[in-house]
């Protein structure tokens, strides 16, 4: 099938790599010119794994700044641009929506039958209000009869997004009509293994499903530091004990509950205010997603004062933290729990450390802090009186990471995750008692 995908940043550029690896023909459009460039000349316009080598070894991947060519040579389209937040916590679709009427005018004059799919993250009721009216506006064609509208958002993890968009757990699909479901589900029959599930329901539906799957998730992470709460308050406690017997209920389930850092990045935290600014809206009931939130927002204050009383008690002067981004195998720091808590530790001073590179802008932003960027795990555990691991990352609980830690005298480490096994070092744990 002859693909398009509109908008190739860190969701974008990895999805038209998935659909040309398995055999569509995919033209990815975006007015960002140095990643139409990077398309073509094989190479990966941002940074994720596995992306580099999907892209250098499909034949079926071109990219182009001309949005008629990109439109004409296309059946279906999958539009995956930014719907950030407001002050109010909904999403905005002003970029969808210009997108959008630029596509529309363009479908207007072309006479065989064209699939808009959404794959951003959208406001549950925008596919049924303003983005098929624009459609309808622009196009002067009739969705569901002469355009096709499909709502199918990626559920995905940075870092993880190849892996995430090969093997789904499911594939979400609101369609307005059979027709456009089919040609959709068509598309994924090609990319998914056969045991994947597509479920296929309108579009409202989809927009709940998406954006209450967050809210759950949320959920399980901030009851699982809750229960981390009180098991260090309780003598003999362990959160991981615990959390461990509370998953083998099948109706519960192991994944995400473990007690450690709060979460963060770029899409749980909106996610969960979105949910609860529209329950508010139309007269719902959320006051278990804006519990979640704060629980969340507690662990910040909870981390950040036995951090502060680790330092009172072992005279601290530096402190270093091991992982600086929203979770493992990414560089983005977006709601950074890490970041967080650092912005609480004040007058310390800091030295810090991501495996996956650092921006130094958002770390730099940490005013009135003697923030020291260190260039490896190496320099920051030498430096440093105080070892906080920060993320749940691999290379920090290696063999090596672990050497060197033991390495360094009267070293203390604030294990957030409880990860790492017994150190010849003074190690602290959270969750345990």
């Amino acid at each position: 099938m002859n693909i398009s995908v509109i908008g190739l940043g860190k969701l974008g550029a990895p999805l038209a790599a998935v659909l040309a690896y398995k055999g569509h023909k995919t033209i990815g459009y975006d007015i960002n010119k140095k990643y139409v460039d990077l398309i073509n000349q094989k190479k990966a316009p941002v940074r994720e794994p596995k992306l580099k080598n999907l892209i250098k070894n499909t034949n079926n991947l071109s990219a182009s700044l001309d949005l008629e060519y990109v439109i004409h040579n296309s059946d279906i389209s999958f539009l995956i641009l930014p719907t950030p937040s407001m002050k109010n916590g909904f999403f905005t679709n002003k970029f969808l929506l210009k997108s959008l009427e630029e596509i529309s005018k363009i479908l207007k004059n072309k006479k065989k039958f064209h699939v808009i799919n959404i794959t951003s993250t959208v406001m549950p009721g925008s596919c049924d209000s303003e983005i098929k009216k624009v459609i309808e506006k622009f196009s002067k064609k009739k969705v569901g009869k002469d355009i096709g509208l499909c709502y199918n958002p990626e559920f995905i993890a940075l870092g993880n997004v190849v892996n995430d968009m090969l093997y789904p757990d499911m594939i979400l699909l609101g369609e307005s009509d059979k027709k456009s479901g089919i040609v959709l589900a068509n598309v994924y029959k090609k990319v998914i293994p056969p045991n994947v599930l597509i479920k296929r329901m309108s579009l409202i539906n989809a927009e709940i499903v998406k954006i209450s799957v967050n809210t759950f998730v949320t959920t399980k992470i901030s009851y699982a530091n809750m229960l981390a709460d009180l098991c260090e308050k309780l003598k003999g406690a362990d959160v991981d004990t615990v959390t461990d017997a509370i998953g083998m209920d099948s109706r519960i389930g192991k994944k995400y509950l473990k007690g450690g850092m709060p979460y963060g990045g770029p899409w749980f935290p909106r996610d969960n205010r979105a949910f609860s600014a529209l329950a508010k809206k139309i007269g719902a009931n959320s006051e278990l997603a804006m519990a979640t939130d704060i629980i969340n927002d507690h662990q910040i204050i909870r981390i950040s004062k036995k951090i502060n009383a680790i330092c009172k008690e072992f005279s601290i002067k530096t402190i270093g933290f091991l992982g600086l981004a929203y979770k493992p195998d990414t560089y983005f720091m977006e709601e950074s729990p890490s970041l967080k808590i650092i912005s609480q530790l004040r007058n310390k001073k800091l030295a810090l450390w991501d495996s996956n590179g650092m921006n130094e802008e958002e770390v730099q932003g940490l005013t009135s802090k003697k923030v020291i960027l260190k260039d490896s795990i190496k320099t920051t555990i030498e430096c440093s009186d105080l070892i906080v691991i920060a993320v749940n990352d691999k290379e920090f609980k290696s063999k090596k990471t672990i050497n060197l830690i033991e390495s360094k005298k009267n070293l203390v480490v604030l294990d957030c995750w409880n990860s790492l096994p017994d150190l010849k070092n003074k190690k602290i744990t959270l969750g345990r008692n």
